[in-house]
C-alpha cells in the first residue's frame, strides 16, 4: 500500500538510490549483486547520518534521566501512596531538567517514513514497475542482481516458479533468506537488550522493569514478519541494526553510567577507552627525571648603618 503524503520521500529515496547506484556502476558491474547489496547499504548509512542528531538528542535526554535517577528514587518512595501524585511531581523534575521520557521514540519515528520508502521503492522494483523516477532498464538491472545466490527481489513466502523465474535456485534463494533473517532477528535482540540493560541497571526498581524484559525477547519474533520482505529491504534492515549496535556502543562508552555520592550527587566518571585506543600499541610514558634540589636559599647579611659620630671618628662633648 502507497501512501500518497510520502510520494515526495519515495521519489526522494529512489533518486539517492540512483545516484549510488551510478557511483559504484563505474567501477562495478551494474548488474550484480555486489553493486546492488553495496547501494543498499549505504543508502542505509546515509539514511542512518541522517538523523544521527535526533540520536544524540535522544542519548543526552536519557543521560540526564540517569542522572536524576536517584530523586526519582526518593519522590517514589515519598509518594508511593499517590501515583498521581508521585507521576506529577517525576514529570516536572523531567521538565525542569530539559529530560524527555519519550525522547528515546524519535530516532523510531525518523525512522519509520524511511523503511515505508524504502519498502515501496523496493517492492516496485521486485514487481518491475518503473517508477518515482526510476528507469526500466534500472528495475531490471535489480531484478537480475542475486545476493549469494538469492535474486534482490525474492521474498520466502515466494512460490518455486517465481524464484526459478529470476534464474535461481529455489532451495538455496530460501537458505539464504532464511540466515538474512535469523541475522535480523539476532541483531535486533542484541540492540534491545543493550538498550534495556542499562536502563535497567540505571533504575533498578523501576516498575516498567519487567515489561522492558518482555519486550527485550519478544523483539526478535518481530524480525520473522521479514519473511515477506524482499531481500534487498532485509538487508536494510540488518545493516540499520547493526549500526545501531555500534552506535550506542559507542555513545555508552563515551557516556558511562554516573555514579552518586551519599548525598545523591553526581560523581564524574572517566569514559571508557575506545576501540582504537585499545587496538593502538602504547608504550608507557618515560618517567621525567627527578627535579633537581633546590639550591639553599643565600641571605646576605647588610651591615647595620653606623651613626655619623663612628663613621667621623668624633666623640660627643
Amino acid at each position: 500500500m502507497e501512501l500518497s503524503w510520502l510520494s515526495w520521500l519515495y521519489e526522494a529515496v529512489a533518486h539517492v538510490i540512483i545516484w549510488i547506484h551510478t557511483g559504484y556502476s563505474m567501477f562495478l558491474d551494474p548488474d550484480s549483486g555486489l553493486t546492488w547489496a553495496l547501494t543498499i547499504i549505504t543508502l542505509t548509512i546515509c539514511m542512518r547520518i541522517l538523523i544521527f542528531p535526533l540520536f544524540l538528542k535522544q542519548m543526552r535526554s536519557s543521560k540526564k534521566m540517569q542522572e536524576l535517577a536517584p530523586k526519582v528514587q526518593e519522590l517514589r518512595k515519598r509518594y508511593k501512596n499517590d501515583k498521581q501524585r508521585m507521576n506529577q511531581e517525576v514529570m516536572a523534575l523531567y521538565q525542569g531538567a530539559g529530560a524527555n521520557p519519550l525522547g528515546g521514540c524519535l530516532p523510531v519515528i525518523a525512522q519509520f517514513p524511511i523503511f515505508i520508502s524504502m519498502f515501496t521503492v523496493l517492492q516496485n522494483m521486485a514487481n518491475g514497475h518503473p517508477k518515482y523516477g526510476m528507469t526500466q532498464e534500472l528495475v531490471d538491472s535489480a531484478r537480475s542482481a542475486h545476493i549469494f545466490g538469492a535474486p534482490l527481489p525474492a521474498n520466502f513466502w515466494m512460490s518455486s516458479a517465481q524464484i526459478e523465474s529470476f534464474d535461481a535456485g529455489v532451495v538455496s534463494t530460501k537458505i539464504v533468506l532464511a540466515i538474512f533473517v535469523a541475522i535480523s532477528s539476532l541483531t535486533t535482540f542484541l540492540t534491545v537488550r543493550q538498550s534495556v540493560t542499562r536502563s535497567i541497571a540505571q533504575m533498578p526498581d523501576n516498575p516498567m522493569a519487567q515489561q522492558q524484559k518482555i519486550l527485550m525477547y519478544i523483539s526478535p519474533l518481530f524480525a520473522f514478519f521479514s519473511l515477506n520482505f524482499p531481500l534487498g529491504l532485509i538487508l536494510y534492515w540488518v545493516t540499520t541494526n547493526v549500526w545501531t549496535l555500534g552506535q550506542q556502543h559507542w555513545f555508552y562508552s563515551r557516556h558511562p553510567m554516573p555514579q552518586f555520592d551519599a548525598k545523591g550527587n553526581v560523581i564524574p566518571v572517566p569514559p571508557k577507552a575506545g576501540l582504537i585506543a585499545k587496538l593502538r600499541k602504547t608504550t608507557p610514558e618515560e618517567q621525567a627525571p627527578p627535579p633537581p634540589p633546590a639550591e639553599p636559599k643565600i641571605i646576605r647579611q647588610q651591615p647595620s648603618r653606623q651613626s655619623r659620630s663612628k663613621r667621623t671618628g668624633s666623640k660627643k662633648s
